[in-house]
């Protein structure tokens, strides 16, 4: 049995994807971690795959082995060997599966700072916004030039030859330009914001400016207080500015509406695979 605080959330996260001409769901590391895909703690379904690291390195975590101060280029293409070809090789979290089930028949788009890809896996790329970049491609780690590269065929052949924690020599990738090491297109201080960041970015502003003035759902999936300057604020602003807006958190920690915007927003403070589930279960007997 719920209690009624809770069946009321429920309820009303519900309705209001029911009323919502337009949904913009902001999702980050804590619906991933919902999931059990856990980057910053020794818990979860991906770091079990990864004891060789852990014994190697006295790594605790996705995070702390993908930061470690590795001796060679090889045991560093080693580890991200390993976790890119987990990520391809992985189903998507049922949180996501949930979620789509709850706003497939809205007109909705997802902005998110997760690199793992398990959104696109669900959700149709062109309705996604990869701010904070992707495990799936590659950039120039000089940013010598543009592009970023599409990485399946690379990683498959570099994780059918990894060796412990290291991969050859000869298949560190390189720059076709400058000859020079790549780099895994995710947010770090050499991060490309290039053409591809650009127009990850411009499908989002261009959601946002079509829908402005309809009545939106920001819907904050998992984010937390490190990085709350991608998602959580702007939804909050937005919230505050846009007439018909409504705002709804959920997460275990730092879901929060802040006064500004008490009228009309919501937070959940439960694990959103539990609230994914309750609501559909609710959905249904409806």
């Amino acid at each position: 049995m719920f209690n009624q605080l809770y069946q009321d959330h429920i309820e009303t996260l519900l309705q209001k994807i029911e009323e919502a001409d337009a949904i913009i769901v902001g999702g980050a590391s804590g619906l991933s971690n919902s999931a059990g895909y856990n980057w910053y703690q020794s818990s979860g379904v991906i770091w079990k795959n990864f004891s060789e690291f852990e014994r190697a390195y006295e790594v605790r975590s996705l995070w702390e082995a993908l930061y470690y101060r590795y001796s060679s280029s090889e045991e560093r293409w080693g580890y991200f060997t390993k976790l890119i070809h987990y990520l391809y090789d992985s189903k998507p979290g049922q949180p996501y599966l949930d979620l789509y089930e709850l706003i497939k028949d809205k007109d909705y788009f997802v902005v998110t700072t997760n690199q793992d890809f398990q959104f696109t896996k669900v959700f149709p790329e062109d309705k996604i916004s990869l701010i904070q970049g992707d495990w799936r491609y590659f950039q120039c780690k000089s940013r010598c030039h543009d592009n970023v590269y599409y990485n399946e065929k690379s990683i498959r052949e570099m994780h059918s030859k990894l060796a412990g924690t290291k991969i050859p020599s000869d298949l560190v990738p390189k720059c076709s330009e400058c000859g020079g090491e790549m780099e895994p297109w995710i947010r770090s201080f050499i991060f490309l914001e290039g053409s591809f960041w650009k127009n990850q970015i411009k499908k989002y502003q261009t959601y946002l400016m079509k829908n402005k003035y309809k009545k939106v759902l920001f819907l904050e999936l998992g984010v937390g207080t490190m990085t709350p300057m991608f998602i959580k604020e702007p939804f909050w602003e937005m919230t505050y500015s846009l007439p018909r807006a409504y705002y709804i958190s959920i997460n275990p920690k730092d879901a929060v509406v802040p006064r500004e915007i008490e009228e009309k927003g919501l937070a959940i403070n439960e694990d959103i695979a539990r609230v994914f589930q309750d609501a559909l279960n609710e959905k249904a007997i409806k």
